[in-house]
């Protein structure tokens, strides 16, 4: 069994060291901490005082893991959460993920948090078992793709979203319909996607691979991948598009326009998100509400039950709205 002198031994520091770390207090160095953080981790250190001690001991923080800063429908998310957590009087630690950096979150976590939330990240196994194993909460706003039985998340009814934006399309007249989703299949983007194929195919529509569109998720990669494709060939295999995040649909409307095509004219564009940006495009655009704000209200109130109660969350669904604008009418074909 590895003993606390064995972690002060492998970190170079003394014992009296690495119980400070351990008992969270602050009258150490960040840098020696982070040290001895990385040896308990190295060298599986886990005694049940140490478990209990981050149990028990509140740091009044809460860690935010995001995807993007600069996505004005996650910063959306974020008002809600510091808004909240202000009234439970706790601090937002905000961490942007990169997943070739995964394993860096537990040191910068460990220990400065009392709970994490995610926004939609699909995080390795090891990472959240580490978490789970200091009795650290994971809750995710954004419901991840890759399922854990530890990892509780909100989110909106994207089934039954997608089926009004398609059904709302079909009534139009549009039967061939695209898609633009972000590369990475462990985004949470692709539990859009997913849920729009199921809803095309609930409506009695088919939809054809060579009208998916990948991207990387943000405005400019969705112009340059909508750019190319009309470059490679005007004439497109659908009438309208249905795009992941707003941004990317916000992209799509630049580059139809720099490149000679109508919008609603040519193509129908919808969003997924109602960022406020979408009701000042032109034209403005058909998108999904999600409530950004309430969701983010939940989300704290539900890991701060985790937290102080010991509840144990379930997955939640939240309502939304389809909101129909001037980006998507007839085709003209």
């Amino acid at each position: 069994m590895v003993t606390r002198d064995d972690v002060a031994r492998h970190a170079g520091v003394s014992v009296a060291v690495v119980s400070y770390v351990v008992n969270n207090k602050n009258n150490v160095k960040e840098e020696t901490r982070q040290k001895v953080l990385r040896a308990i981790e190295e060298l599986g250190y886990n005694p049940n005082m140490a478990a209990r001690s981050l149990k028990t001991r509140k740091t009044n923080q809460i860690g935010v893991l995001f995807n993007n800063l600069g996505n004005s429908f996650e910063t959306g998310i974020s008002l809600g959460l510091e808004q909240r957590a202000r009234q439970y009087d706790q601090s937002l630690i905000f961490q942007t993920y990169i997943r070739s950096e995964e394993h860096k979150l537990k040191s910068i976590f460990s220990g400065r948090t009392d709970g994490i939330i995610l926004m939609g990240q699909s995080l390795k196994p090891e990472t959240i078992e580490h978490f789970a194993k200091f009795g650290v909460p994971l809750y995710s706003v954004l419901k991840p793709v890759q399922d854990h039985a530890y990892v509780r998340s909100i989110d909106i009814d994207w089934y039954d979203a997608m089926l009004k934006l398609v059904e709302h399309l079909k009534s139009l007249g549009h039967h061939k319909i695209g898609f633009m989703a972000n590369a990475m299949h462990d985004h949470y983007h692709h539990v859009r996607f997913l849920h729009f194929r199921q809803a095309m195919e609930a409506s009695g529509l088919e939809f054809e691979e060579h009208s998916l569109l990948q991207a990387g998720g943000y405005l400019e990669s969705a112009y340059d991948r909508m750019s190319n494709r009309i470059k490679a060939n005007p004439k497109l295999p659908f009438t309208a598009i249905v795009c992941a995040g707003d941004l990317m649909a916000i992209g799509v409307l630049s580059a139809c326009k720099d490149c000679g095509l109508s919008v609603p004219g040519d193509l129908s564009v919808a969003g997924c998100e109602n960022i406020l940006m979408t009701s000042h495009t032109t034209p403005t655009l058909t998108t999904i509400h999600y409530p950004r704000k309430e969701i983010g209200y939940m989300a704290v109130d539900t890991i701060m039950g985790q937290i102080h109660n010991g509840d144990e969350p379930t997955d939640s669904t939240f309502g939304f709205e389809l909101m129909i604008r001037q980006s998507t009418v007839k085709p003209t074909g």
